[in-house]
């Protein structure tokens, strides 16, 4: 797909004060807007790069490191996916999905803090207690799992990730109990278990009255109505997907890549911005995810890409079973001691300085002189000030191309 050069925050400032005018926004929707807007610009401050030698001037602005913008990704995806490299075992790993259905889309957009915790915990412990029991896995699993709430085209679709171990240990905690090479568990029976719990979940939510009731779902206030919701997502089959078994242990790495950071729509998917309609490129699944393209007006954009704004300090990634951040180094030191692992193997890495991780995407030291690869001189300036190029005396040569990033 050609790289676009239209970002998100170019639609929100070109509409983005309008739609504030038109739609009420939550406190984190108004942040997420302010945040996206400022990221790499002048209103967040930065610093100048300067070469003494041979005059090159580079001027990078700060990021605003919100967790829904697209370009503030990058460096959260490489440090989380380091960490998680550490507590990989080698066995196989299983893909599983676990979505919900669109009949309860508006009672979410009410209650997301509630309800995303809620399929959280009706999913894990879906999972854990079905692995545990003797007739199928009989073992205590691990997994983590990483939330999202849109489709391709934006609209809500609440589902989660989750990346499973093949395999656990044994009640007494003495043998690594192995699953089968290319299945997990059935998925039938994953999804009436995980509707189950989820809908019970549910009803005692709305017994204890913590259910925001208004707006579009002001008539399930009405118990009759809540309960006619019950039933008829009971006689529902709830969609869970369990994908083939990864290869190995770094298959898995590169993989949960593509899942961890994500947020609704990339920068590299927005095609045009013209005459206030919005056009991007999606997948449709429905065609063996052939590309299309979407055309919104831009109100309608914003309008689908807020839906995907979360809670202020909601988890979206999370760790279960052998995982679990509690018990996750005993658990796995058990789990490589039984798998056979070499403590060499099973030994953390260095973390690597985001020096490094620069080096290693560009090819270059980026406290480097990009030309003559002399160290840069660093002038950092305050948020909302223009960056000032160093003054260069009447000797030195004139000024080369400058930069800005």
């Amino acid at each position: 797909m050609p790289r676009s050069k239209l970002e998100v925050a170019d639609i929100l400032r070109a509409h983005g004060s309008e739609y504030r005018n038109r739609h009420p926004l939550s406190a984190e929707q108004s942040q997420v807007m302010r945040h996206l807007v400022q990221c790499r610009t002048a209103a967040l401050g930065g610093h100048v790069e300067h070469c003494r030698t041979c005059r090159y001037v580079r001027i990078a602005y700060n990021s605003c490191r919100d967790r829904h913008c697209p370009k503030c990704q990058a460096v959260q995806r490489a440090v989380w996916l380091e960490r998680r490299l550490e507590r990989l075992l080698p066995v196989p790993y299983f893909h599983v999905v676990l979505t919900l259905p669109d009949l309860l889309h508006p009672l979410v957009l009410k209650n997301p803090r509630r309800l995303y915790a809620l399929l959280f915990q009706a999913a894990s412990a879906t999972l854990l207690a079905l692995a545990r029991d003797p007739r199928r896995l009989g073992a205590r699993i691990g997994f983590t799992m990483i939330l999202h709430t849109w489709g391709q085209n934006l609209l809500l679709h609440p589902h989660l990730h989750a990346v499973v171990t093949g395999g656990g240990l044994s009640a007494d905690g003495k043998r690594w109990i192995a699953g089968r090479s290319r299945f997990f568990l059935p998925v039938k029976v994953l999804g009436r278990l995980f509707r189950g719990k989820f809908l019970a979940g549910l009803q005692q939510l709305y017994q204890r009255g913590e259910l925001q009731l208004h707006g579009s779902v002001a008539a399930l206030a009405q118990p009759g109505c809540f309960q006619s919701l019950l039933r008829s997502l009971y006689r529902r089959d709830w969609i869970v997907y369990a994908k083939p078994p990864f290869g190995g242990a770094q298959q898995v790495f590169r993989y949960l890549g593509r899942y961890t950071h994500r947020v609704a729509i990339s920068n590299q998917r927005l095609l045009h911005l013209q005459d206030g309609k919005v056009v991007f490129q999606y997948k449709d699944y429905a065609q063996g995810q052939k590309r299309k393209r979407m055309t919104l007006a831009a109100e309608e954009f914003i309008r689908r890409f807020l839906l995907h704004v979360l809670p202020k300090g909601f988890v979206r990634i999370r760790h279960y079973g052998l995982l679990a951040s509690c018990q996750v180094s005993e658990s796995l030191a058990r789990c490589r001691l039984l798998l056979g692992v070499p403590a060499t193997a099973a030994s953390a890495s260095t973390p690597k300085t985001w020096i490094e991780r620069v080096a290693a995407w560009l090819g270059r030291d980026p406290s480097a002189c990009p030309h003559c690869h002399q160290p840069l001189q660093v002038f950092p300036f305050e948020p909302g000030r223009q960056p000032v190029i160093p003054t260069l005396s009447r000797t030195s040569p004139s000024l080369g191309k400058v930069d800005s990033s």
